[in-house]
């Protein structure tokens, strides 16, 4: 072998650690961002159950329905006992991590339900004793009870809002041709589509919403569409983005992204975040 041949294979094998070396340190560094971002998605799940396991607590102080307080009381021990469940979980653990977010969204619901049942309670006790002071005429008796009520009112001000969060479901990635039909292989796709449905939530406020919905690669990178949006205190990238009107009634909706790149099998995962929060997320595996 001569020296000119030796030096050539010398450069190759140096350009070849170097290249292999640079796409460690991207690997990596994709990793610790998608670390950092589970992380912090188990913290805000954390607060939630936290948030909802105190406001039942906070219900039974000013409920004397004993049968309605035990119901508070079990529903409040379950999600206390899913808390310690997310909090004995990794952030790494995807099946986990979707299953503790399924529950949230059902002691979501079942706590809306309750907000609900008790407002019905405290308009009814408010109507008889609105009725029982006109009776008495007693006006001193009527202001204190007025008061209670704006206390008790203000505090289940707090507990809609928690109820009035929206949840995405029927979450669906379908990569289509140029035709628009349904493809096998990500490789073949020159669209995608997202759909999803925003369920009914009579506690929710009317009006336009934004939705941002982020779809990230096998790889942990995020298919860009152009903008960001704010998500606990960081500014997350998404990859479609759709104003609506939300009129509290059950939304479906189709968001498209066009593929500008080479896409591989494996699997990727479709977030749904409105309202500064994560509403609704789910993976879906492709062939290669």
């Amino acid at each position: 072998m001569n020296k000119k041949v030796l030096i050539g294979i010398i450069v190759v094998l140096l350009a070849v650690m170097g290249w292999l070396g640079y796409s460690l340190m991207q690997e990596k560094q994709t990793n610790q961002d998608m670390q950092e971002l589970a992380e912090l998605d188990k913290q805000e799940m954390e607060k939630e159950y936290q948030n909802f396991a105190l406001q039942y607590s906070e219900m039974k102080n000013y409920i004397k329905n004993d049968s309605i307080i035990a119901e508070l009381t079990q529903e409040q021990e379950r999600t206390q006992k899913l808390l310690e469940e997310l909090k004995r979980t990794h952030a790494s653990d995807a099946a986990e991590i979707t299953r503790l977010k399924k529950e949230l969204a059902t002691v979501r619901a079942v706590l809306r339900s309750y907000v609900i049942q008790i407002d019905s309670l405290n308009r009814l006790n408010q109507d008889l004793m609105t009725e029982n002071d006109r009776v008495r005429s007693e006006l001193a008796q009527s202001n204190q009870q007025n008061q209670t009520l704006t206390s008790e009112k203000a505090s289940l001000s707090e507990k809609v809002a928690i109820a009035a969060q929206l949840d995405a479901t029927n979450i669906s990635l379908t990569p289509l041709s140029k035709k628009g039909k349904a493809e096998k292989y990500m490789k073949n796709a020159k669209t995608l589509a997202v759909s999803f449905a925003i369920t009914k939530n009579v506690t929710a406020s009317n009006g336009t919403r934004s939705v941002y919905v982020r779809v990230t690669t096998p790889e942990g990178e995020v298919l860009n569409g152009g903008g960001t949006f704010e998500y606990s205190g960081k500014q997350l990238a998404w990859s479609m983005k759709k104003d609506v009107e939300y009129t509290g009634e059950e939304t479906a909706l189709t968001l498209y992204w066009t593929v500008n790149e080479y896409l591989g099998g494996g699997q990727y995962n479709v977030s749904i975040f409105c309202d500064g929060q994560a509403i609704g997320s789910r993976n879906f595996t492709y062939n290669k």
